[in-house]
């Protein structure tokens, strides 16, 4: 909201002339009448009243003294926040500052539409909390989102992380705003999800942070569009659909014949990459199946994300599958009337090849999400493994004097140019500077930069020893050598940096002092050669402090305002300015960094004079409220992506109709005519109808799930009551949980195939049933029905033979004959 303007306030020439050496000097002080000491005091304006008294988390003298003095003016002496009691608002002391001062080298007293400047009440060691919310807090594209796209805040997922937060965000954003917030809400809620913060403990902030955005992200994301041109089978997708956190790209996957061509086009892209990192001939020898664990640095650490905006495995389109839609859960089945299969004409469908993997995004994985490439090179057979991962966050060692002088060692560096990793990161810096830094290290311990920790850890490991690699052509453990590069760059670049070393019976903190910049931080040092990336480098938003021990210690954080580009200290409920030294100098544990283009804030002013010229005549646009929000503060937006409140037929989806209005913004035409011709993308729309085929494929969706549902509770109730049969059927429990979740609606998308391999094993040459299998019994009848529509296997029975001298000898045991036979 714009602030309120001064004009509007008729107190202001009751104000005296004041400096900000004066407030703080104030800061400092007492209550006047309680004695109680800041933060939060208020200070009385009127001219010639020097009078300080408490806020509202004390007495609240500062009122009493307005309504006995009739005094209207009061300044916050914490955030500087001057607040009128008669008028009841915030008001502007402009024009009374500046010139006037008495003190030529004074600043000016903030104007108060500097929102964002709220503190975090401590709600019992809760430091580590509030420091992480303030720093996210000034991540202008998440706060904007949850500012401006309020309407968008939808779920139905416990306990509604994302609506707390919203809620926190208006609060501390707000222009009437408090002294402080209480974050209860959020607090419970992370408890709830997370039972490591209950209780009163001091817990890790960068924990914290994880935990909080992945929750935000799994509330709030959205599955992709599938690509209406289904012919040419490869797309880039996410882990499976659990969404889960084991997020690594194969570089060459089985691909069907008739997709020959394009996957051709598509591993020669991919050769082309692996031999720009490694500088190995790919086709010499190359294997590069997913690894089961992480190829990263042992020395640092990626937090791999099963994330909606990763390019993460190919798969290919199956033939006939129903488009996804949403619609609600079908009703339980009523009664268990009798069925004789044989007499039941059953309706079949057409059975899919395979489960379609899903894609999902939020406003977590668009801000923060980036992609490594990492590969590891058996130095006996040559074979080289690559896996692509997405990462939120990166885990940085903190080196030492030894490792330091590796990184810049002039050998070391050669080897680093040669291997394709980073030696190119110290260019700028100049060998003179790092000797001369090198040589006071020995005295005042090591000079470590952040471009230290980044080289560190994006150097090339060698894994020997204990810490060999298992190479799967060789069959055996092997040295080899493992390095890595950032393929997509985030929005927001979020650091950690690994202070804390866990052992098994103590903790150590690692205090060395490593200096960041607080713009311009370049990471082009540290990308693959074919990253599309355009925008490299980053200015600082925020970082993260620990103060104090492993085992005791306090948090507080560094922001920089995007309103007055000024820098504040956030301590639980107090809010102060600093200087740029003073965060330069900080303890740095977790950094936010935002990507620096100065030409797309040329653009969004070039679009704000477009909005100016329009004319009546000019038709009117739709476009995404989430691209727009993303023009506004992503430093690159990408192409216009306005398949979020569109389906694949160009209408708005039925259950996206009643809140249409919070998916859209109108545009003039001169505007989007200039936004598509930069951007690309869209669909255009000026149109917007509620999609027709969208409605009838629900109801057939809904019809479909009914049937398959109601002929298997059919077909049970008479499994259930036939005393002997003569056959029992087995299947997987976890394709059946998939299928149960598809007919009661709680997924959009009908399983793959019936997979009975993972409850069966091979004896003899014959398939039996896996001893302790997550295995289920139906019969012949269902497994039939089944099948008939989703087709599968291996076919398992278990066929009962148990004489009565036998069940009289043992009473429990039980003969049991697997049979199998091909599907």
């Amino acid at each position: 909201m714009p602030p309120v303007s001064s004009c509007d306030c008729p107190h202001l020439d009751c104000v005296g002339e004041i400096t900000k050496e004066e407030l703080i000097k104030k800061s400092h002080g007492q209550c006047q009448d309680c004695k109680v000491g800041g933060p939060n005091l208020w200070a009385c304006l009127e001219n010639g009243c020097a009078y300080v008294g408490c806020g509202e988390s004390h007495a609240d003298h500062s009122t009493v003294h307005s309504q006995d003095t009739r005094h209207n003016l009061t300044v916050n002496l914490t955030t500087l926040r001057v607040w009128c009691y008669a008028c009841g608002k915030e008001v502007f002391l402009e024009r009374k500052l500046g010139p006037h001062s008495p003190h030529g080298n004074s600043k000016p007293l903030p104007l108060p539409q500097n929102v964002g400047l709220t503190g975090l009440k401590n709600i019992g060691n809760t430091c580590y909390m509030n420091a992480a919310l303030q720093a996210l807090s000034n991540c202008p594209p998440l706060t904007q989102f949850f500012l401006e796209c309020g309407g968008l805040v939808r779920t139905d997922k416990k306990p509604a992380l994302c609506k707390s937060y919203q809620k926190l965000v208006s609060d501390l954003w707000h222009k009437n705003r408090p002294s402080y917030v209480v974050p209860t809400n959020l607090f419970q809620g992370i408890k709830a999800i997370n039972p490591m913060f209950r209780g009163y403990a001091q817990q890790d902030s960068q924990e914290f942070l994880r935990c909080l955005m992945d929750q935000l992200h799994e509330e709030l994301k959205e599955q992709l569009p599938e690509p209406c041109d289904q012919s040419h089978g490869i797309a880039m997708d996410d882990s499976p659909e659990e969404d889960n956190h084991n997020d690594t790209n194969e570089a060459e996957m089985l691909i069907p014949e008739q997709d020959e061509i394009q996957a051709n086009r598509e591993w020669q892209k991919e050769k082309n990459m692996i031999n720009d990192l490694t500088g190995v001939d790919i086709d010499k020898d190359v294997d590069t199946t997913t690894e089961t664990t992480p190829i990263i640095s042992s020395q640092g650490a990626i937090k791999v994300q099963g994330r909606a905006s990763g390019k993460n495995m190919r798969y290919i389109p199956m033939e006939g599958h129903i488009p996804k839609m949403s619609s609600s859960p079908p009703k339980a089945a009523s009664g268990w009337p009798s069925l004789n299969p044989a007499h039941k004409k059953v309706t079949t469908f057409s059975p899919p090849k395979n489960k379609r993997q899903k894609k999902y995004r939020s406003i977590i994985s668009d801000v923060f999400d980036g992609t490594i490439v990492s590969s590891v090179q058996c130095l006996t057979c040559d074979r080289v493994s690559v896996t692509l991962e997405n990462f939120q966050d990166i885990s940085l060692p903190i080196p030492g004097k030894e490792d330091l002088a590796k990184l810049h060692s002039s050998t070391h560096q050669t080897s680093l140019v040669k291997a394709g990793s980073c030696g190119e990161a110290y260019a700028p810096q100049g060998w003179i500077a790092f000797v001369m830094e090198y040589i006071k290290s020995w005295f005042w311990g090591p000079v470590v930069t952040l471009q230290d920790c980044l080289a560190a850890f994006f150097a090339r490991d060698e894994l020997k020893g204990d810490n060999m690699y298992s190479c799967e052509k060789c069959k055996k453990l092997r040295n080899g050598v493992k390095f890595c590069k950032m393929q997509s760059l985030p929005e927001i670049l979020c650091i950690h940096l690994k202070r804390f070393r866990h052992e098994l019976m103590f903790s150590t903190k690692i205090s060395t002092h490593v200096s960041f910049p607080l713009e311009g931080l370049d990471l082009q040092p540290f990308l693959a050669k074919d990253s599309s990336a355009q925008t490299t480098s980053y200015d600082l938003l925020s970082v993260i402090c620990h103060h104090g021990t492993a085992s005791n210690g306090h948090y507080i954080a560094y922001c920089r305002n995007d309103v007055n580009n000024l820098w504040y200290e956030f301590d639980d409920q107090s809010v102060t300015e600093v200087s740029e030294a003073c965060v330069q100098n900080a303890e740095a544990y977790v950094l936010f960094y935002k990507k620096s283009n100065e030409d797309a804030v040329k653009e969004r002013r070039r679009v704000s004079g477009l909005f100016n010229m329009m004319e009546p005549s000019l038709l009117q646009f739709y476009i995404s409220r989430q691209w727009l929000n993303k023009f506004k503060t992503f430093a690159e937006p990408g192409p216009i992506s306005n398949d979020d409140f569109l389906c694949l037929h160009g209408g708005v989806p039925p259950n996206k109709a009643t809140f249409i209005d919070d998916l859209v913004v109108m545009l003039p035409q001169n505007v989007w005519d200039h936004l598509y011709s930069r951007y690309g993308g869209g669909p255009a729309v000026n149109h917007l109808y509620v999609c027709h085929t969208c409605q009838t494929e629900i109801e057939k969706l809904e019809k479909r799930r009914k049937q398959e549902l109601d002929m298997f509770v059919r077909l049970n109730k008479a499994f259930q009551e036939e005393e002997s049969p003569v056959v029992i059927y087995c299947i997987s429990m976890q394709w059946f949980r998939e299928w149960e979740g598809f007919v009661k609606g709680k997924d959009n998308d009908p399983p793959g195939p019936i997979d009975n391999s993972k409850i069966t094993v091979n004896k003899n040459g014959h398939l039996t049933l896996k001893q302790g299998a997550d295995s289920g019994q139906i019969s012949e009848e269902t497994w039939n029905f089944l099948h008939s529509i989703y087709g599968g296997g291996p076919l398992l029975t278990v066929r009962p033979n148990i004489s009565h001298q036998e069940v009289e000898s043992s009473q429990s045991e039980e003969k049991i004959e697997v049979e199998t036979r091909s599907v």
